[in-house]
């Protein structure tokens, strides 16, 4: 039999021995190897194995699967011809043991019992398996059992079994419905642009079939990720989904989806959601299926729906430990268009991730409704299949003819089947056929085609009446039945009100709307003395016997000192100390990144790696004993798919904190492209699309500094872009996310903490520092982080030069630190004040109006704004307006003017000499003379 939870065979990739909290291997599973007898015959009829093994891998070239027979099939693939391996005579008998599958019971198929067949018998069973209305492709594995358990579920027909009447009635419904409902649209909504299903209606007995199979399978829970393309079908199908047709005409005619009193901009038709629990016969509890929302970015939702996959999990990896297995009550689907599937990248990367141990969620099973219209493949992508990018992981692909739906049943069943074992990724192609948008423009042979034939459900339907499972009289009760719910459904549009949203329910049950009266905005952060020294000496405590690197003797005696002396908290010992003290108080965290248990500048060193052996430990999980957990998962380089994952574990547990830790700033870049921040964390406002709350951090290392045009910047005017900052003061609960930039370990301290201790959630940008991550000047006390301090918007000037200053200027960033070295050598220290703003968005008015009432208005007689970015650049563009704003409020005659380097098309110079003159220019710029 199949052997579960055995030792991982070697592998030539390097393993890092990272077993923390989170890290997860799949499930390795052995089928028996060939017994002496069978190798011996596999020797004896070598053209005999060459030639079953060229079926089994080329078997699909030659398989009915397009339902318009027009992609191109070799009927006469060459290695499809015994006679090539020598193989002429068909009454020639094989002993066939060893070499085909033949018998349903694995272990019975390794005794020394020889099976006599002809060529022709072998023949006609090969072809019957691998060239019909089903193409297989596992022969790519690298995994001998994935090989032979692919090769004896076929062979053996284990699932050949008859489909059953009921399963064959409710195949015919969900078929009949689908076309029912495409037709009903378009009558009655003709202008509609409803991305129909018809030509693909098979992919709802697809899914179906799936939900079915996972349900037997205890499976409880269901994440399904999906674009447009028959989503309105799969969403109101009373079998599946059961979303109110009624809520769907009332959105069609310009309704909102939410309440009108909360005030939700929404979304498209197309981007809807819903979830339901479903019954299966044969399951032992419903199961419950939650469809995600989507953006047209297409593939953008799938990093999404595979952390929020993750994210549901989590608690059995913490109840748990030592025999949960992911994968076992709750899967992630995901549903692709041809054409996006093989085009977009976040579809690579997000695959990439399927199998790494922090991010694995127990297999996802991927159906590609391969429609084939418009751009034709051979200009849409460089490989054969649409489903080929999966092979990069070496993930079956089933493909097969949506024109024959009980096939469609049978490969999803055997695509779940594969998950179940092996707990990874499976694809099935679903090749159907696309009647809308007007094929005939640009493909008139395939227009041609499809007007000539009936729709697949009335294939069904004739296919039922002949083998006398339906009669005539029943399809028609089926349709007419359901078009009579449409109408009524129709006719109640104008009474119809939409429902209150569920959202702060279960595991959000505690959480608030950030416009509610019970918000939490500024809650208390501040953390006692006793418990920030527990915390930090954890967070450096050597297990005995454990030898670390020399080089981190001197990191772990600094933070002993600094916990010792109450002074010099450097930045890593202020971020340990706020993940602790938040896993003290139950919440978890989880970090992602390249080495992040490190830390990309070497700084954080979270987790420890024993010199000897790689073994590793992180003690604010190993030593502090606290109830929460931190996750250091380590993550491919990527960024959209990376950040997309976190992005949906924080949709799932606001008690999680999800951080994405860039290398450097910019690499944001590559996840703004594929739409993560664009259509996910930017939209993050609850009354925006979604009515969705999301806590996820952002870390971007940001700062000039030498390093040339790449990793110098966060490209913080983009945020600040895209924010819905008030510009005039009003109350700024209701921003879409928040920007900071904080120059003090203290206040980054107190911003991870606020973002778990706010009774609502929202994403936070950071402009994380580079040089300032060991400087001595930005150290802070452990005053700073104890009962009473909280995060300051706006830092004033702390030698408190107010009733001497001269100069006030209004600055954000690390150039901070440059400037008060060169106010104290120039003797200016009672001239110039400098005011620092370190949230930028949401613009602090009230606390920057508070912090300049402290001048005199002749030194507010000008109000300068600095910062090291280029002038286009950075924070300037944001902060003008508003501080002008202020300036107006307190009654003042100028407004704000701006100091710095001019406009540049990059965000730094690559000429190191002229990085230092244009740094030298700002500095001369702030303590120029004039007016002093």
């Amino acid at each position: 039999m199949l052997r579960r939870n055995v030792p991982l065979l070697k592998s030539s990739r390097r393993c890092y021995h990272d077993e923390s909290f989170g890290f997860r291997r799949p499930p390795s599973f052995v089928f028996p190897d060939y017994n002496d007898v069978q190798l011996e015959n596999r020797h004896h009829n070598g053209p005999l194995l060459r030639y079953v093994d060229s079926v089994r891998t080329h078997g699909h070239r030659a398989a009915r699967i397009d339902p318009l027979d027009l992609i191109p099939r070799d009927s006469e693939v060459a290695a499809l011809n015994p006679s090539r391996y020598g193989l002429k005579e068909g009454n020639q008998r094989y002993n066939v043991n060893g070499i085909i599958w033949t018998n349903p019971n694995v272990e019975a198929q390794r005794d020394n019992k020889e099976e006599w067949w002809t060529l022709d018998e072998i023949t006609r069973h090969l072809r019957e398996i691998y060239v019909g209305r089903i193409a297989y492709e596992y022969m790519h594995s690298q995994s001998k059992t994935e090989r032979l358990w692919f090769s004896h579920l076929l062979e053996s027909k284990t699932m050949s079994q008859p489909v059953d009447r009921p399963l064959k009635q409710r195949i015919h419904g969900l078929l009949a419905r689908s076309e029912v409902f495409d037709n009903f649209l378009q009558l009655k909504f003709p202008n509609l642009k409803r991305y129909a299903l018809e030509g693909g209606e098979s992919m709802l007995p697809a899914l179906d079939s799936l939900f079915s199979s996972a349900a037997r399978g205890s499976v409880s829970r269901i994440i399904v990720g999906m674009p447009h393309r028959g989503r309105l079908n799969f969403l109101t199908d009373p079998q599946l989904l059961q979303y109110s047709p009624t809520a769907l005409f009332h959105k069609i005619r310009g309704g909102a989806e939410y309440p009108e009193e909360l005030g939700v901009e929404g979304d498209v038709i197309s981007h809807l959601v819903s979830s339901a629990q479903l019954e299966y016969d044969g399951a032992k509890e419903p199961l419950k299926i939650s469809l995600l929302p989507n953006p047209s970015h297409l593939e953008a939702i799938n990093a999404v729906v595979l952390g929020k996959t993750r994210a549901k999990q989590y608690a059995l990896l913490k109840t748990h430990p030592d025999d949960c297995q992911l994968g076992d009550k709750v899967m992630c689907v995901q549903l692709h268009g041809d054409a996006s599937f093989s085009g977009q990248g976040v579809v690579m990367e997000s695959l990439g991730l399927s199998n790494l141990p922090h991010f694995t969620s127990g297999g996802t099973v991927h159906l590609v409704v391969d429609i084939g219209y418009t751009t034709p493949a051979s200009q849409a992508r460089s490989s054969l299949y649409c489903s080929d990018i999966g092979k990069m992981i070496n993930a079956p692909i089933l493909h097969v003819n949506g024109d024959h739906p009980e096939d469609v049943v049978k490969a999803m069943d055997i695509a779940f089947k594969y998950r179940q074992y092996f707990r990874k990724d499976v694809i099935v192609d679903l090749l159907v056929h696309n009647e809308l948008d007007l094929p005939s423009l640009t493909s008139p042979l395939m227009y041609e085609k499809i007007s000539a034939r009936r729709s697949v459900p009335q294939l069904y339907e004739e296919k039922l009446i002949a083998d006398e499972t339906l009669t005539p009289e029943d399809v028609n009760s089926v349709r007419t039945q359901y078009r009579s719910q449409l109408d009524a459904a129709l006719a109640h549009v104008p009474s119809y009100k939409p429902q209150k949203p569920s959202m702060l329910e279960a595991q959000w049950t505690g959480m608030v709307w950030p416009e509610s009266t019970e918000a939490i905005t500024n809650p208390n952060t501040g953390v006692e003395r006793e418990v920030l020294e527990r915390v930090g000496k954890a967070s450096v405590r050597v297990p005995e016997g454990f030898e670390i690197h020399p080089k981190l003797q001197r990191h772990v005696k600094s933070r002993l000192s600094s916990l010792e002396s109450g002074r010099g908290v450097d930045w890593a010992s202020a971020e340990a100390m706020a993940f602790g003290t938040l896993l003290l108080e139950g919440n978890d965290v989880r970090i992602s990144g390249q080495d992040v248990g490190r830390g990309t500048f070497s700084q954080r060193h979270a987790m420890l790696v024993d010199q000897r052996d790689e073994r590793t430990v992180v003690p604010l999980n190993d030593i502090l004993d606290a109830e929460g957990k931190i996750e250091l998962a380590n993550s491919s380089l990527s960024e959209m798919a990376v950040l997309g994952f976190e992005y949906g574990a924080s949709w799932e547990r606001p008690t999680l904190l999800p951080i994405w830790e860039a290398q450097f700033g910019d690499f944001f870049n590559g996840a703004q492209v594929s739409g993560i921040i664009d259509s996910f964390i930017l939209i993050t406002q609850y009354k925006a699309k979604w009515l969705k709350q999301s806590g996820v951090v952002m870390l971007l290392p940001h700062g000039l500094d030498g390093a040339g045009p790449e990793h110098s910047s966060a490209r913080l005017e983009r945020f600040l872009q895209l924010t819905n900052d008030s510009y005039d003061g009003v109350d700024p609960v209701n921003i879409n996310m928040h920007i900071v930039f904080p120059t003090t370990p203290a206040q980054y301290f107190h911003l991870l903490r606020r973002q778990m201790k706010r009774n609502y959630r929202k994403p936070l940008v950071v402009a994380a520092p580079k040089g300032l991550l060991r400087l001595s000047a930005a150290a802070s006390s452990l005053a700073d982080l104890e009962p009473g301090t909280s995060f300051k918007p706006v830092l004033p000037d702390p030698i408190g030069n107010e009733s001497t200053a001269k100069r006030v200027i209004v600055l954000s960033g690390k150039i901070y630190y440059d400037l008060i070295k060169e106010r104290k050598e120039r003797g200016l220290d009672d001239s110039v004040s400098f005011v620092r703003l370190e949230e930028l968005a949401p613009f602090p008015f009230q606390e920057l109006r508070s912090v300049l009432k402290a001048y005199p208005k002749a030194a507010l007689k000008e109000i300068f704004y600095l910062q090291e970015e280029p002038r286009n650049q950075g924070a300037w563009t944001h902060a003008k307006d508003r501080i002008d704003w202020v300036s107006k409020d307190m009654g003042l005659d100028s407004g704000v003017s701006y100091k710095g380097r001019k406009e540049s098309a990059l965000p730094a110079p690559g000429v190191g000499k002229l990085y230092r003159e244009q740094q030298q220019k700002v500095i001369e710029a702030t303590f120029g003379h004039e007016g002093l």
